[in-house]
């Protein structure tokens, strides 16, 4: 069939669309020549439409007669074919309501009734990883809506993960679900308007000795890995390096420490890593080693103790900083003794074990205090012309002269893995930006601009909502968002403060309305433990957030961004 040429759709979003549905006779223009793409439409034209696309149909039902259409009504036939179909219903007392303006929800709740949609089985999931606004949703709609996702027919322009169900339709919209309706993939629709559930989602857990037993014996980490898999997690980020000691048998630790790891009765006679490795592989679980503690160690470490001149100092002198309430002193970053001494460290991590890839944390910074010591402060005279570091640790110019060494570090560092193994992911899970650099000297967002962070996930432990969320909408995580997987850290509980799983799970749909990567627990014992709810009531909850296994994102995977723009 010859389509007469639409006067208005020319680079139209939908002109394709529309063009291949006026081709089939489907849909028309209006007498001047124009189509009014933008221009809502009434029910009683969208069951015409209906009609045309669908015109083979078997009925469903009978009946069809509405007090609002009479029998001499122009479109009374198509009505009521919309109606035996099952695409259309009309309003208690009888009415169509055939002057009307049809909302987008009822759109798609007409085509996933009359094309019989096959139901998934956990909508609320679906909805959640699929758009921004999944809240506004209707109960008696969410079913309908998630088998319509599912089959790739719902569009929204300009955002595919924006559903507006509240919005009035525009024949434009219309078209172009129904184009999807009628050719499936092969319509030519842009995807970026169209509807779609992340094929992976990072679901990851923190594992830490830290008030847990789960590494303390090969049993208890068998049970951790199996319980992790069969509820659909996919990535652990087990602790490596913590107090100054590593948590594996480290040659390098053993030349500089004089002990392989940490003297812990329970990791004498281990490789805690092999292990973990061994155990996921099992289970097809992701292992990210976590360098929990960074640059930070505690004041009477071995580590302090055999290296004094490895550590960086206040302007006065004194060395420790309360962290968490605790007295803690900082390797040198801009040493290079203690650059190598770290590198070494992740390089045999890389080169001993097949893990998936290395993470840093807020620790892989040092306080704004810092950086008094004697080689950095002749390392800032060497570039200086001789001039001392500013009195105040706060200068805007000293700060930021100490934060782009450390960022020169961390280029380095990701050359020497990149060239120890290509593969290898470098992940970092930080505090917000502004924190971060004001008190830390952590220019993360330079470092993921610059490549060198590959996955973030950003430690979000906030319980009220409008806070968590806030933190998820600075620009630079909007930025990361569109570059790497970019998830968040969800607080499952501390052994003294539970977080009901409620919260969890509200925190998790928000992650996966605002389109990012995914979430990582922490920490392992909370997720069953120091909670409100038993462990079995909490494992039944994440088991309905996590239904079906999914793959982790991945840059080495060829991941791509689920947001526009």
């Amino acid at each position: 069939m010859m389509a007469v040429a639409l006067s208005d759709i020319k680079a139209h979003w939908a002109e394709a669309a529309i063009t291949e549905l006026a081709r089939m006779g489907v849909v028309a223009g209006y007498p001047d020549g124009s189509f009014r793409p933008n221009a809502s439409l009434t029910r009683t034209e969208f069951a015409v439409i209906l009609t045309k696309a669908f015109p083979n149909l078997p009925k469903k039902r009978s009946g069809g007669n509405f007090v609002d259409v009479l029998p001499n009504f122009w479109a009374a036939g198509a009505i009521r074919t919309a109606f035996e179909t099952g695409f259309m219903a009309g309003y208690p007392g009888g009415k169509f309501g055939v002057q009307d303006k049809i909302l987008r929800l009822h759109v798609l709740l007409a085509l996933a009734s009359g094309l019989s949609l096959t139901r998934v089985p956990w909508p609320n999931v679906t909805l959640n990883r699929a758009f921004t606004d999944a809240a506004e949703i209707p109960g008696y709609a969410r079913e309908a809506i998630a088998a319509a996702v599912a089959a790739g027919l719902v569009v929204s322009y300009p955002d595919g993960r924006n559903f507006h169900p509240n919005w009035w339709a525009t024949r434009a919209e219309v078209v172009a679900m129904l184009c999807r309706s009628l050719m499936g993939a092969g319509a030519p629709v842009p995807e970026a308007y169209v509807a779609r559930v992340p094929a992976d989602e990072l679901r990851g857990v923190w594992l830490t000795d830290i008030d847990s037993d789960v590494m303390h014996t090969p049993e208890n980490l068998r049970f951790a890995l199996d319980r992790l898999s069969y509820l659909n997690f996919n990535t652990i980020y087990p602790n490596v390096w913590k107090l100054g000691y590593t948590l594996y048998p480290s040659p390098v630790a053993r030349q500089v420490l004089g002990a392989a790891n940490h003297p812990y009765s329970w990791l004498q006679g281990r490789d805690l890593l092999a292990e973990i490795v061994t155990g996921s592989q099992r289970q097809g679980l992701s292992v990210i080693p976590w360098f929990e503690y960074g640059f930070m160690a505690p004041p009477n470490s071995e580590l302090a103790r055999r290296h004094p001149q490895w550590l960086t100092r206040k302007r006065d002198g004194s060395q420790t900083i309360k962290e968490s309430g605790v007295d803690r002193v900082w390797l040198n970053p801009w040493h290079p003794q203690v650059q190598q001494f770290i590198k070494d460290l992740v390089l045999e991590i890389v080169g001993n074990y097949p893990v998936d890839g290395i993470q840093f944390d807020d620790h892989f910074s040092v306080p704004v205090e810092l950086g008094y010591d004697d080689y950095t402060v002749n390392l800032y005279r060497e570039e200086h012309l001789g001039l001392l570091p500013p009195e105040d640790p706060n200068d805007q110019n000293w700060r930021r002269w100490r934060s782009q060494k450390l960022t020169a570090y961390i280029r380095d560092l990701f050359k020497a893995i990149k060239t120890r193994r290509p593969n290898t992911i470098i992940s970092l899970s930080p505090n917000y930006q502004d924190f971060a650099y004001n008190f830390y000297l952590q220019d993360w967002r330079t470092w993921q601009r610059y490549g060198f962070v590959e996955e973030l996930i950003l430690q979000v432990y906030r319980d009220d909502l409008k806070a968590f969320t806030a933190e998820l909408q600075r620009p630079e995580v909007k930025l990361a968002q569109r570059n790497i997987p970019t998830a968040v850290g969800i607080l499952t509980g501390l052994r003294t403060r539970g977080v009901p799983i409620s919260q969890v799970e509200e925190q998790l749909n928000k992650v996966r309305n605002l389109g990012l990567a995914g979430s990582s627990f922490f920490f392992y014992e909370s997720i069953w433990n120091f909670a409100p709810e038993s462990p079995s009531d909490r494992a039944a909850a994440i088991k309905k957030m996590f239904p079906d296994p999914a793959s982790r994102p991945s840059i080495a995977a060829g991941w791509q961004p689920i947001i526009n723009g």
